[in-house]
């Protein structure tokens, strides 16, 4: 899991491809939880927390477009 000060130092692209990698991984732990494969069951919660981070930071930083 990524601490906050690693999260507000990635740049938009880096965070951008930090999202897709975490939702691929979480696609299949999602998969591995259906087939009772998964060994930690709550590294789906921390991933799904991660992407709720990153998202927050791209939406509050200065990349946001300014109407």
């Amino acid at each position: 899991m990524a601490k906050k000060k690693e999260i507000k130092n990635l740049t938009k692209d880096q965070a951008e491809k930090k999202i897709l990698s975490l939702k691929k991984d979480l696609m299949s732990i999602r998969f591995k939880k259906i087939n009772n494969q998964i060994n930690n069951p709550a590294q789906y919660n921390q991933l799904k927390k991660s992407i709720a981070r990153l998202y927050t930071t791209l939406k509050n930083t200065k990349w946001q477009r300014k109407f």
